[in-house]
């Protein structure tokens, strides 16, 4: 039996402003601080969260 979780765009979009607000960036910066490497492993995982967020929105 699998478990699937349903979110609403509302939902994911609430989400992804709460992770960007805890590491106080907007996405953009948070983005070009991960191509240089220079992020702590606790915003690389929301970047990473964020990124995942965004994909499910688009698609």
């Amino acid at each position: 039996m699998s478990t699937r979780i349903r979110r609403t765009t509302a939902d994911l979009l609430a989400q992804r402003e709460r992770l960007l607000a805890e590491v106080h960036m907007d996405y953009d910066e948070l983005r070009e601080r991960a191509e240089v490497h220079t992020l702590s492993a606790r915003e690389l995982a929301v970047c990473h969260t964020v990124e995942g967020i965004d994909y499910l929105l688009d698609g």
